[in-house]
């Protein structure tokens, strides 16, 4: 764990922030591009762990930067945009994340497509950055949807990129509101991303096992995204995704109910009470258990528990990390299938 000082607050856009974190002089913070810091919060006697892209690149940004869009009700993304300011120390997790760069797995690669919308542009940001200074070889597309130019995060800076490296990188906005006539730009399309245009951004590309996606936003631009890719025959080890929150089918909750589940941590076990459709973590943490957790998506593996009796059921992720046990469970995506679940949680 460590202890980061706030050394600027910048204002993106009317509801979004970057915190700006001063590298620490000795035990410095290394992280990838494309990664995620975990900060911690205590709000009204509550703890609060919450995980925010980088939007800083390493060996290009001084500062650690993160950069958080407001949520209505979202008590931790209000509380950073309303009350932290310069000068703040907040304690934040090693950085962490699989959704990054790694140029050796494609020795033959050309091209990079980034697809965003919204604050799904955070960590295509920083990858961008990342790899216009340190793989000039390489082309960029950003393919970007928001709202209009004044809702997108990032957007003068994006174009400041695209005029330091016009051979390198192309980008294509869409936007659902647009305020100027597409003629004028015809990189700037009306709507949302969709798979038609997406097929229209990729018709010129002919070298379609040199070009490798990555892919962060809502569900629906995944989905989207992914179907056109693969009906142009772009295959699944050439697109990565990053996801933000978990995508559960109603019907895996079949069977499930509400149970009582015993959590032990530090020597302490606590009774809960899982509401069916309430992750064994939710529940834990209702309960006032301070659980360790962070991605809540099933892709780390801060909130694992053993499940010493009882039986357990993984809802959400397409697939789990390989250094879990046969024993241990996430417990951001299990659920208690008997009455007798009894989970222990080293600290």
């Amino acid at each position: 764990m460590y202890t980061l000082k706030v050394v600027d607050v910048r204002q993106e856009t009317e509801d979004t922030v970057t915190l700006c974190f001063k590298q620490p002089l000795l035990r410095k913070v290394t992280y990838k591009a494309g990664q995620y810091l975990t900060l911690i919060f205590r709000i009204n006697g509550r703890r609060y762990i919450r995980p925010y892209s980088f939007s800083s690149a390493p060996g290009v940004d001084s500062s650690l930067d993160v950069t958080v869009k407001r949520v209505i009700g979202g008590i931790v993304s209000n509380h950073i945009i309303d009350e932290v300011k310069i000068g703040d120390s907040i304690e934040v997790l090693p950085p962490m994340g699989d959704f990054i760069f790694e140029p050796t797995l494609y020795p033959e690669l050309k091209h990079i497509y980034l697809w965003g919308a919204g604050s799904g542009i955070t960590p295509l940001f920083s990858i961008t950055k990342h790899i216009l200074v340190n793989h000039p070889h390489l082309s960029l597309t950003l393919v970007y949807g928001n709202r209009s130019h004044e809702s997108a995060i990032f957007h003068n800076k994006i174009l400041e990129l695209e005029q330091n490296y016009p051979q390198q990188l192309k980008i294509w906005h869409f936007h659902t509101k647009l305020k100027v006539s597409e003629n004028d730009n015809p990189y700037l399309i009306q709507g949302r991303i969709n798979p038609s245009k997406v097929l229209a951004v990729m018709e010129d590309e002919n070298h379609i096992q040199s070009v490798v996606h990555y892919i962060c936003g809502p569900a629906g631009l995944k989905e989207s995204v992914k179907e056109a890719l693969s009906n142009i025959g772009t295959t699944a080890p050439q697109i990565f995704s990053e996801d933000f929150e978990l995508v559960k089918n109603p019907k895996d909750f079949e069977g499930i109910k509400t149970q009582h589940v015993e959590i032990s941590l530090n020597q302490v076990t606590t009774k809960v009470e899982v509401i069916k459709g309430k992750s064994i973590l939710e529940a834990g943490l209702d309960a006032s258990v301070e659980l360790n957790y962070s991605c809540q998506t099933g892709n780390c593996t801060v909130c694992k528990g053993k499940v010493v009796s009882g039986e357990v059921k993984t809802i959400g992720p397409e697939k789990l990390p390989e250094d879990l046990a046969l024993d241990e469970y996430l417990l951001c995506c299990s659920y208690p299938l008997t009455e007798n679940v009894k989970i222990e949680v080293t600290p």
